[in-house]
């Protein structure tokens, strides 16, 4: 068994994930990426806890997150939308600074993967994760293709083998 198969194997193979999307638009009702969320950590095998919807708004993004990340069987948190340059665009803002350990390799290859998609305008997603606690928390544009692009080649072939890491004693 080579070295990364053998990290994975101290990860957990059912996760628990949490849905936070962010938009002063969307509802629960037509909140598209949330649904990309829901469906593609289903199809995986994983389960999700819970899934919201919070305007752009720093203190009502950080409080419904660390609402989240307290419940009882998340593991996983991914947020959505807020993540580019308008001024309302504050997701970054509020969830970057709580991270305990920032995992910059997401970021950067979502961006490079993104590139492939959209051209020079990957460069505008401020994309990012980290860990908070025990938990891992990834920060997504709020399109359904960057979330299905995100979840599909990032995050759920990486989440269980990063979280066994971060748990080992």
């Amino acid at each position: 068994m080579d070295p990364p198969d053998q990290h994975r194997a101290y990860g957990p193979d059912r996760l628990g994930f949490a849905a936070l999307t962010i938009s002063d638009s969307r509802t629960a009702a037509d909140d598209a990426s949330g649904d990309e969320i829901e469906r593609l950590v289903a199809a995986a095998g994983h389960s999700l806890v819970e899934r919201r919807v919070v305007p752009d708004e720093i203190v009502a993004i950080r409080a419904a997150a660390g609402e989240l990340l307290r419940l009882d069987g998340v593991d996983v948190l991914v947020l959505s939308g807020g993540t580019g340059f308008s001024p309302r665009d504050l997701t970054f803002e509020a969830a970057a600074p709580l991270f305990e350990r920032r995992i910059d390799g997401f970021g950067e290859l979502f961006r490079m993967l993104s590139f492939e998609e959209v051209g020079a305008a990957a460069m505008l997603s401020r994309a990012a994760a980290g860990v908070i606690g025990t938990r891992a928390v990834f920060v997504l544009p709020g399109s359904p293709k960057a979330v299905a692009l995100a979840m599909e080649r990032l995050i759920l072939p990486e989440a269980g083998h990063l979280l066994g890491q971060a748990r080992r004693r």
